[in-house]
């Protein structure tokens, strides 16, 4: 199995490189899977020679559509993936569903660590309005936010600002701009995007995680 990053209007390759090798693929067979968690996994079936039989390839499908649900990274979900079945080997007496579905999952699970993956966060669009005196304040504290500010401006007597802001640094917003604001603060937010998290922040999430799994 080779992975690889899919983006809204490539397609699939029939040459990939890895490690310092080259794999030349033949594409018998391409499937886009829309995932019920947003994102597509691009499942593309490069046997030659039928060394996995085709009846087989749905169970190696579902073990990794399982795995990118699970999460095999943080335990959030995988999206956006080519995957490249290539080559295996079957068993005359062994080789059933159950065991194809398990080594898709393992091979999924495998390759994607060792893929260089990058975690993505929800971005969301900031509007707030606040009294000309405390934007200061609400613009140091957007700051500790990691915010990106794209705009500033006045509107019905109040001061507006415009912002980009990660979802996770959202918590409890509306009580500390209300205390910043004297209660004279406003603000509305919408999704806009999903962008990769800073390094810092994936290496935190990562030990979280990994301290999580001991644990239980």
């Amino acid at each position: 199995m080779l992975i690889e990053p899919y983006t809204e209007g490539s397609k699939p390759k029939s040459l990939l490189a890895l490690n310092g090798k080259e794999y030349k693929l033949s594409l018998r067979d391409v499937q886009e899977h829309q995932l019920p968690w947003g994102g597509k996994l691009v499942f593309c079936n490069c046997i030659v020679g039928g060394s996995i039989d085709a009846r087989f390839l749905p169970a190696i499908l579902k073990g990794i559509m399982e795995k990118m649900e699970e999460g095999p990274l943080t335990g959030s979900y995988a999206r956006d993936i080519y995957v490249y079945i290539y080559d295996g080997k079957m068993h005359p007496v062994d080789s059933n569903e159950i065991s194809f579905k398990l080594a898709g999952r393992n091979a999924f699970s495998q390759a994607f660590k060792t893929a260089g993956p990058k975690i993505l966060e929800p971005i969301y669009d900031l509007n707030i309005w606040v009294p000309s005196d405390r934007m200061g304040d609400v613009m140091s504290d957007l700051q500790g936010r990691r915010a990106l500010i794209m705009g500033m401006g006045s509107e019905k007597g109040f001061e507006k600002i415009t912002a980009k802001v990660p979802l996770k640094e959202m918590n409890r917003y509306s009580t500390s701009l209300s205390s910043l604001t004297g209660g004279r603060g406003l603000f509305e937010m919408s999704f806009s995007n999903y962008e990769k998290v800073p390094a810092d922040v994936q290496d935190e999430l990562l030990k979280a995680y990994e301290a999580e799994q001991k644990d239980d």
